[in-house]
């Protein structure tokens, strides 16, 4: 028997599980579902809930009852969700919606969608697998035109993939923002995270630094990458990697961050002279904790953020940082979904955007002794 979410009136589980397996592609369009026993004895309800179910996913189009023969799947909901036939929407996804970067990222999305008055359809998953899953369920219903996709703890597995495979079944065009999933062969517009790190790291090591920590954010593919430009820059100057002087976290861990970054700094801080940050929010995290701690920046620690977010232009320190495209990358991976659309062939399926290194003033140039 299938586990019950008792929040739920018992009917409504029944059809956001058949909608799941339909979105999904685990019940193809013309295949016959179980049967009213099959389900009554699978949720451990009665035939009347059951065949409430089963009328309003009839009534919604994600199912047909033949008399006779039993119920099967149809795709009429793709139809009657869509809305206005004569303008196309494109789903967008991202992990957040109004923090860091990501307005400037929509802003660009929707620029250009304009452009061609393409409507936008927005959701955000605050970087957890069920709400991404909600997210892409709402995107296949209404029956998007096209999709724009921010991953999802991108650099650990995830269970949706089954649900993109059913955007690729349907030939509805997407494309992936700031990360993508290993998995997938799927387009993607992405800062290149490992030079952005690594320029960082050799920043700090230009300017006499030898003991140079970093905090990465690992269960995002961007970590994983900015992780590596770290090594990367510490590998080619010959400097020793420290675990001891890595701060790892993740989504799950992210609202603790401050504690732990106190226990790390003050563990680090006779030894540890510089520190190459995840991004800006870490890095302006670590000024208020040094703030606490009474450790000086950048007189007794230098840091670097990444992404150049209006966060550090509006700090009252002015944080030495690395570019991100925000705006642009909007842009074009709107035009490449649009391009898409409109028939164009041999569209790059991957584009990395170089970062530049903005001068700020939490780096110090040590005295080579």
């Amino acid at each position: 028997m299938k586990e019950v979410d008792f929040m739920k009136p018992k009917y409504q589980v029944i059809i956001d599980d058949i909608k799941s397996h339909i979105l999904s592609g685990t019940y193809k369009v013309s295949e016959q579902i179980p049967t009213e026993s099959a389900l009554q004895e699978s949720y451990g309800v009665s035939r009347q809930t059951v065949r409430k179910a089963i009328l309003e996913l009839s009534n919604e189009g994600f199912l047909r009852s033949e008399k006779g023969s039993g119920t099967y799947v149809s795709n009429q909901y793709r139809t009657r969700s869509g809305g206005n036939a004569m303008k196309k929407t494109i789903g967008v996804i991202t992990t957040y919606i109004s923090d860091y970067i990501f307005p400037s990222i929509i802003r660009g999305i929707e620029s250009r969608l304009n452009e061609d008055n393409y409507s936008l359809l927005l959701a955000s998953t605050n970087n957890d697998i069920m709400q991404e899953k909600k997210a892409l369920e709402m995107m296949l219903s209404f029956g998007v035109d096209g999709l724009i996709i921010e991953p999802t703890k991108s650099n650990i597995y995830n269970p949706n993939i089954a649900y993109y495979l059913s955007f690729k079944e349907q030939e509805v065009p997407f494309a992936m923002i700031n990360a993508y999933y290993e998995e997938l062969e799927v387009p993607f517009f992405c800062l290149d995270d490992v030079q952005s790190s690594y320029l960082a790291t050799r920043e700090l090591i230009a300017k006499g630094h030898t003991q140079i920590g970093i905090i990465a954010k690992m269960d995002d593919l961007q970590g994983k990458l900015r992780m590596k430009g770290y090594i990367k820059a510490l590998g080619e100057a010959k400097l020793r990697f420290r675990p001891e002087q890595v701060l790892s976290f993740d989504t799950a861990a992210k609202p603790s961050l401050s504690d732990n970054l106190e226990a790390f700094l003050d563990e680090n801080r006779d030894e540890m002279t510089a520190l190459v940050c995840y991004n800006d929010e870490v890095g302006l995290e670590v000024v208020h904790v040094c703030k606490k701690l009474d450790i000086s920046i950048p007189d007794e620690l230098s840091i670097i953020g990444q992404d150049n977010s209006y966060i550090a232009k509006n700090a009252n320190i002015k944080l030495t940082t690395l570019t991100h495209p925000q705006e642009q990358m909007g842009r074009d991976a709107a035009d490449w979904v649009i391009k898409q659309l409109q028939g164009k062939k041999d569209l790059p399926a991957s584009t990395y955007y170089q970062p530049v290194l903005i001068d700020g003033e939490t780096v110090k140039e040590l005295e080579i002794e």
